[in-house]
């Protein structure tokens, strides 16, 4: 994540980490396959990017021992901290304005980060950098315009509401300069930056408790910005959150888009 005072999801709110855990709880099993895939081991050195919560750097730490390196990144590294020991290096870093936190790094990664970057083609370009030659880039994205939907089978009030919360939300980041559409170019992006065996694919949770906790700390980390705006009324927020609370709504997320490829 870059700085901005108009970032709509301070890490230092305390719905943060609600939606850490539930990030965790939905993705990490995709992102952990991928990684896997790519080969992390012994002696690995990785940036974590736009890391946020522990549970990537904690695993990639075990992956890759005392003889490889975790460099994880953040613009705000408060919740980083449990896991700033050897072989983690915890870094204050804005991925879009500064320079790499280092060279000839095995792997790169970032998750649900560069969707919310103003400056990510110079991201993209400065993680691409930093990687040896051989070393792997996996980017993963969200694609809220592929899906728009917190609620896609909308049969009731319940879930128009839900809907209408959801709309609000997107205008939000939208208006803060995030790309709603932006995990769909990721495999383009990754051949345009020279990386060579470009794969992608996509997981998109339809319901689970995971995606009913992301939807109660998002909204109300958001709230006071929804009101503000006039997207919604506080009646709204309440009513949509007892209908969270309920366990009646079937939540999805965004596709997250996972892309990968080579250094040359």
């Amino acid at each position: 994540m870059t700085r901005s005072d108009g970032y709509l999801l301070d890490n230092r709110r305390a719905e943060a980490g609600e939606r850490f855990e539930a990030f965790a709880a939905l993705f990490d099993p995709t992102t952990f396959r991928h990684l896997e895939h790519l080969g992390v081991g012994p002696g690995w050195r990785c940036w974590e990017v736009g890391a946020g919560g522990t549970s990537v750097v904690s695993w990639l730490a075990k992956k890759v021992g005392p003889t490889g390196k975790v460099v994880a990144t953040d613009i705000d590294t408060s919740r980083l901290t449990p896991a700033a020991r050897q072989p983690v290096e915890v870094r204050t870093h804005d991925v879009g304005a500064e320079a790499p936190p280092g060279e000839g790094f095995d792997l790169v990664h970032a998750r649900l980060v560069l969707v919310h970057v103003p400056a990510r083609e110079k991201a993209l370009r400065s993680m691409v950098r930093a990687l040896r030659p051989g070393g792997r880039l996996l980017l993963e994205d969200a694609d809220p315009s592929l899906q728009p939907l917190i609620c896609p089978d909308e049969h009731g009030p319940e879930q128009q509401l839900a809907n209408r919360l959801r709309h609000g939300f997107r205008k939000l980041l939208a208006d803060r300069g995030a790309d709603l559409a932006y995990g769909r170019s990721l495999p383009r992006l990754l051949r345009e930056a020279g990386l060579r065996r470009v794969e992608a694919d996509a997981y998109f949770p339809l319901t689970s408790p995971a995606c009913a906790a992301l939807e109660s700390a998002t909204v109300r980390q958001i709230r006071d910005n929804l009101v503000s705006a006039g997207l919604a009324t506080d009646e709204d927020i309440d009513r949509h959150l007892a209908n969270v609370a309920s366990g009646s709504l079937d939540l999805a997320t965004a596709p997250m888009i996972s892309a990968w490829g080579r250094k040359e």
